[in-house]
């Protein structure tokens, strides 16, 4: 007895040894990639760093700064917030088309699923960035089709101040691959009873989509809303890619600004302050979610 009641704490040294030396690889890259930057960039949020002179203190004044003296912010900012206005709705409603449109027993359907989802691949990469950009400018495909139809324009869709930000959210739009595969896993998991029961009673199809599937979804609509507003609030390729912020900072994303102050013109600090600015905007927003959530997501199990 007392040789097992020794042998277990020893047991148990070696498993949380084994379990430490796993999570190592992870613990390190966390601190090093992501905590110890975190807390540098903090620091240099009060300070007047700019990559060539030693960071003074001072204080408040980045922010006080961007709130007052800086009209690129607030342009910035309003970009961002249409963009993901448009964008957020657009995927998660396109993503959930698809995802019940492959929710059935076809032959091909993974084939189609791949498709669908190869967007969220290479949808962000500069390569595809970059097309996107023949695409639609002066000498584009869409520019010649709307010449074929007689529609005459005289400066591309990227070119104009009016349209060049829609074509970056028609972009985005088009990478919900990622959201789509995860609405058809969470299709898959509502009980097929609840559609027998609906259909004898002779609910119509819309009918059952309201009363049942967009409940039984409320969850992953959620879970998705969360990802693709923080995915809104960050985009900078697209932006930076295909109409470098123009025409007039009609496409001027927020991180794009922030990564001008950074690497243009050298403001670290203030650069730093402008990215915390945008952590709390997007703190602000999952915080208003997650507490409104108990009015309108569903948990099968009864839990909020």
């Amino acid at each position: 007895m007392n040789k097992k009641k020794k042998s277990r704490p020893v047991y148990k040294r070696r498993d949380n040894i084994a379990g430490y030396a796993m999570l190592a690889p992870w613990l390190f890259g966390f601190v090093l990639m992501w905590f110890l930057p975190m807390l540098i960039s903090i620091y240099y949020s009060f300070t007047d760093f700019n990559l060539l002179n030693d960071a003074q203190i001072i204080g408040f004044d980045n922010y006080v700064r961007i709130f007052t003296n800086d009209d690129t912010f607030w342009q910035a900012l309003k970009v961002t917030f249409i963009y993901a206005l448009f964008l957020v709705p657009l995927r998660l409603a396109f993503a959930l088309l698809v995802a019940m449109l492959l929710n059935t027993k076809h032959r091909g359907l993974g084939l189609y699923r791949t498709i669908y989802y190869i967007p969220s691949i290479i949808g962000g990469s500069i390569a595809v960035s970059i097309v996107w950009r023949q695409i639609f400018g002066n000498k584009g495909v869409i520019m010649s089709l709307l010449g074929l139809f007689g529609v005459e324009q005289k400066v591309s869709l990227i070119g104009n101040p009016k349209t060049a930000l829609g074509v970056i959210i028609l972009m985005g739009v088009w990478q919900f691959g990622s959201s789509m595969l995860i609405f058809l896993a969470a299709l898959k998991q509502i009980p097929y009873s609840l559609y027998e029961s609906a259909m004898m009673d002779g609910a119509k199809k819309w009918k059952i989509f309201v009363k049942i599937t967009l409940p039984m979804l409320t969850p992953t609509i959620f879970f998705n809303l969360i990802l693709q507003i923080v995915n809104g609030f960050r985009v900078f390729t697209e932006s930076y890619i295909i109409t470098d912020g123009g025409p007039l900072d009609s496409t001027l994303s927020y991180v794009l600004y922030l990564y001008r102050r950074a690497f243009t013109f050298f403001d670290m600090g203030y650069s730093c302050a402008l990215a915390w600015i945008l952590v709390l905007i997007i703190a602000v927003f999952t915080i208003v979610l997650f507490k409104t959530q108990k009015s309108w997501v569903y948990y099968e199990s009864g839990g909020e």
